[in-house]
């Protein structure tokens, strides 16, 4: 099992022959998450470091992970740092970077000293490329009845999505409760929310988000980041789809890709999440500048419930879009 930091090309390490498991993934899904970002602060990191790295360096021992990839272009900056404290714990890391500018030649180097690295062939990546983008066309589907046909929650959405990071390290038993899921919701009676939300930025630390937003009578139909782990978009060359992929590169292709979803979707206001410490804080005000619906801006710091005053802001902004509709 190979612990990855980050969306990576994951054709690669299932074409080699290992187990790709997402460490945030682990880490915000562990039985009591607050207690791995406590046991990275006794190790040593300061309060001001993102609480994801935290339980990313906690779950990777706990775990006795003997090897991680690590994405250190990209994503956050502190990997790096995170990576050499692992590195000196003991754990295999190899990094991987995502080229800034979008570069294709320079990803095609990085992808391939990846696959030099874990040992596999061009070929049996693009075999098992093939096999995931059957995985991926289910999850466009699910999508679609998140949007279209109004049957999937936006936490169902969300708990899909974020998971095909790593197709929860065993594509076909993900592959088999995708379908069983879908078969499941196509019988199910549309949802009928007055208010239509999208979700933009990385997954929430906190829990019982999706829950309160559906009390309100609103839904989020559009998991921006969420969606842009699943690789919806069917490219049939493995490089064109993690250029594609908008998260690791510069914000024009976010804003590009939310404003197609606001007409789309037919959104009426969106919500942008913020991870305390993180610099993508600051992509806000380009948000606020080039996109045409309002916005609500929340922060989270450490996993657990979510708290009565950012819950008092969901409501009062579900109601704010409300009064505004005709």
């Amino acid at each position: 099992m190979i612990g990855i930091t980050a969306t990576i090309p994951v054709e690669i390490v299932f074409a080699s022959g290992h187990k790709a498991i997402d460490l945030n993934n682990l880490f915000i899904t562990a039985p009591h998450p607050e207690e791995l970002v406590v046991r990275a602060e006794r190790d040593g990191f300061a309060h001001n470091i993102c609480a994801w790295i935290k339980g990313i360096y906690a779950v990777t021992l706990e775990e006795g992970l003997e090897r991680i990839i690590t994405v250190t272009g990209g994503d956050c900056s502190n990997t790096i740092a995170l990576g050499e404290v692992l590195a000196a714990r003991g754990v295999e890391v190899i990094p991987f970077a995502f080229p800034l500018d979008a570069d294709r030649q320079e990803l095609c180097i990085q992808m391939d000293r990846l696959r030099e690295t874990l040992g596999t062939s061009w070929a049996a990546i693009r075999k098992t490329k093939t096999r995931l983008d059957g995985i991926r066309a289910g999850l466009s589907r699910l999508d679609q009845l998140t949007y279209r046909e109004n049957r999937v929650s936006g936490l169902e959405n969300h708990q899909f999505l974020v998971s095909s990071s790593d197709f929860g390290g065993d594509p076909e038993t993900f592959q088999r409760e995708l379908r069983s899921f879908i078969r499941k919701v196509e019988e199910r009676e549309p949802f009928r929310e007055e208010i239509r939300l999208g979700y933009l930025g990385v997954p929430p630390i906190f829990s019982g988000f999706y829950e309160l937003i559906e009390s309100l009578g609103a839904r989020v139909v559009y998991n921006e980041v969420q969606r842009q782990f699943g690789m919806l978009d069917g490219k049939a060359d493995i490089v064109d789809q993690y250029l594609a992929y908008t998260y690791p590169y510069s914000v024009e292709g976010r804003l590009a890709d939310i404003t197609k979803a606001i007409h789309e979707r037919k959104l009426d206001g969106l919500i942008h999440y913020t991870q305390t410490f993180c610099y993508r804080q600051i992509y806000d005000i380009l948000l606020r500048k080039n996109l045409p619906v309002p916005i609500l801006t929340l922060e989270g710091d450490r996993p657990g419930p979510l708290d009565s005053r950012t819950g008092l802001r969901i409501e009062t902004f579900i109601q704010m879009l409300k009064d505004r509709k005709p």
